[in-house]
């Protein structure tokens, strides 16, 4: 019997690791190497940045080619299933990162050649193991396992503003440098060979491309590689404190690793095999809590809420579901919200829709008489309610949890927001009244006339946009969501089938066609450049492009 092929993210993961390898250590370590305790820089101070490694860096690849490269990855990572876009807790990820970027920004980190050209953007993966990772061009990827060992947000924040100094210290360009073109070939054969291999189902492919990138580079680069290491250490520490997030979260989450990895080292924590946990690196980050000591970490309601939700979308089978919903015998009140509210959403994953809606509004009642009120928290609740009851075919309860969470003036809830939209959909196809469909709709194209990357949000307005007897928007928002995920074929072919619907269009439908031809336009003069970048004809033919932009 032969295994199952690995799925394209684990082999993109695998290549990110090969990948920063090659380029001289820019691995995906989360943990803090062995260093002298540094002074917690104050927000007028700037990291020290090597200018003299990054600017001859730059010349090798520059800010936008960074950029670039981790588009293309990402447009092939945002394709494989292993992808999670949870609103919910992708927009607690983010409550916990942006402080982070604001610091970096704030301590010089972030500087005005990186600021508006990297994306700055965690991503959520669907895996149980214990990782997290960056990428070229500001994307940090979380492995579910990581969100649902954390006992706080400060912990969480530790391996998040780490990897974010990787980032911002440009350890990619930085490595590259004295490897010259090498290094762009070296990664674009790698990537190649992990989609090669993901196409012909044969993960051998995959390790041999890694292989060859690694012997040509990974001796001259050791040494280098803990330089980077100690330097993002340093730097992480100094943005995770001027985030004001608690010194100690880095040393509780490695004596946390360090004490779940004895207990069981059954492989699920990747990065600590490339970069082990030792008792020196503990007591250094020890030292450093002690030299700037501050309010320990305190866990807060709406951590262990999304902590509880990382566990259940990560849960693996029916069993795992049980297991899930099984409840708490704590008795922290916190963590009985916490268990009810896992409890909720599995029981809504094994189709038991009363027993998921009873957990949830038992969750809330707790909630709302805690001793201490977590408003945001008691909101995570509410959306709980809301997506129980509509996975269980009731909109229309759905809808009343949805009228209790308050409005927050100059917020943007992108949960709720999707959340309403798939539930006026909903009613509307019951009741044939669409006025609030409508206002739902229009919510949503306000949010993506800002955030046009949502690829949940557009497919929301084109299932909508139909129910509504919109034809050329539904069209359109149906290429922008294939658009947004990479697809740029079926972009076009979207917009074509809209072009053709809109001939002898009329009052707005000739607006909306207007828009069509150009974006239609925009599309593809885009996959036009991708063709000619896949040639070496659109860099200026510098060494290595032909092979690097083959990749799209």
């Amino acid at each position: 019997m032969t295994s199952a092929p690995q799925p394209l993210w684990r082999r993109l993961l695998t290549v990110g690791l090969a990948l920063l390898m090659t380029l001289g250590g820019w691995q995906m370590p989360v943990h803090a190497q062995a260093q002298a305790p540094s002074p917690a820089p104050t927000p007028v101070q700037n990291q020290v940045r090597l200018p003299s490694l990054g600017e001859s860096a730059s010349e090798d690849l520059s800010v936008s080619d960074e950029r670039r490269l981790g588009e293309q990855i990402m447009n092939e990572a945002r394709r494989d299933p292993q992808y999670l876009d949870d609103p919910v807790l992708l927009e607690y990820l983010q409550s916990v990162f942006q402080p982070l970027v604001k610091a970096a920004r704030t301590l010089g980190n972030i500087d005005a050649d990186t600021d508006h050209v990297f994306a700055w953007q965690p991503f959520l993966v669907k895996d149980p193991s214990v990782n997290a990772f960056a990428l070229p061009g500001g994307y940090i990827g979380v492995h579910l396992g990581m969100i649902a060992i954390t006992d706080n947000a400060d912990e969480l924040a530790s391996v998040l503003a780490h990897e974010l100094s990787h980032v911002t210290q440009r350890h990619i360009a930085r490595s590259i440098a004295p490897q010259q073109h090498a290094s762009m070939v070296a990664i674009a054969a790698m990537l190649l060979g992990i989609i090669a291999a993901s196409r012909s189902s044969n993960f051998d492919v995959a390790n041999a491309a890694i292989m060859g990138g690694q012997g040509a580079a990974i001796q001259s680069q050791l040494n280098y590689s803990r330089g980077v290491e100690q330097e993002a250490d340093r730097v992480g520490y100094g943005v995770l404190t001027a985030a004001g997030y608690a010194p100690s979260g880095m040393a509780q989450m490695f004596e946390h690793l360090d004490q779940a990895t004895r207990l069981n080292d059954n492989g699920g924590f990747p990065y600590l095999r490339t970069h082990p946990l030792t008792s020196e690196r503990i007591a250094e980050a020890r030292n450093r809590a002690l030299l700037h000591p501050g309010p320990p970490p305190v866990p807060t309601m709406m951590h262990l809420l999304m902590r509880a939700r990382a566990r259940v979308l990560m849960a693996d089978g029916e069993q795992a579901l049980q297991r899930l919903a099984g409840g708490s015998t704590s008795p922290l009140r916190i963590e009985q919200v916490a268990a009810l509210y896992g409890t909720a959403l599995a029981r809504s994953a094994l189709h038991e829709g009363a027993a998921a809606d009873q957990a949830a509004v038992q969750a809330l009642a707790l909630a709302e008489t805690a001793p201490v009120r977590e408003p945001r928290a008691e909101a995570a609740l509410l959306q709980l309610e809301a997506e129980v009851r509509l996975a269980a075919a009731n909109p229309a309860g759905a809808r009343q949890a949805l009228d209790r969470i308050p409005a927050t003036p100059g917020s943007s809830d992108r949960a709720t927001l999707l959340l309403r939209g798939q539930t006026e959909l909903a009613l509307a196809r019951i009741s044939r009244d669409t006025t609030a469909l409508r206002e739902s709709t229009a919510a949503l194209q306000i949010w993506l006339a800002d955030h046009p990357d949502d690829a949940i949000a557009w497919d929301v307005v084109a299932q909508s946009d139909v129910a509504l007897g919109f034809k050329l928007r539904a069209l359109r928002a149906e290429a922008e969501h294939r658009a947004v995920l990479g697809d740029l074929p079926g972009a076009i072919d979207r917009l074509r089938a809209a072009q053709a619907a809109s001939r002898g269009a009329e009052g707005q439908d000739f607006i909306e066609a207007s828009v069509i031809d150009t974006r239609l336009r925009q599309l593809m003069a885009r996959r036009r450049a991708r063709e000619l970048e896949a040639r070496g004809e659109g860099r200026g033919g510098r060494p290595g492009d032909e092979l690097r932009f083959q990749l799209e």
